[in-house]
């Protein structure tokens, strides 16, 4: 499998948890944790403590023309790493009070 890490995920939980050493990953429906493990430790240069994945469903939409379209389903992986270590793709910089 070439691609295992498909994206980070931005969001304000997504980023309250990088305070905290959890990173979230959009990642390959196929992939399983020692994939996921593998290669974030591999591209990022951190140590994995702990993966939890999520397969999240398809959800129906409605367009304008009051059509139904139904998103894919896709897998989410939220990384633990080793304690004062962190991913750069996570880091605002200076936060806000």
């Amino acid at each position: 499998m070439n691609d295992v890490i498909l994206g980070p995920i931005i969001s304000e939980k997504s980023m309250k948890n990088a305070n905290s050493g959890k990173f979230t990953f959009k990642v390959a429906i196929k992939a399983d944790k020692n994939q996921i493990k593998k290669e974030v430790s591999n591209k990022f240069k951190v140590d994995v403590v702990d993966i939890a994945t999520i397969i999240m469903k398809p959800k129906r939409k409605r367009t304008f023309q009051r059509r139904e379209t139904i998103t894919p389903s896709w897998k989410k992986a939220i990384v633990k790493v080793k304690s004062g270590q962190k991913i750069a793709l996570f880091d605002l910089g200076s936060s806000k009070k």
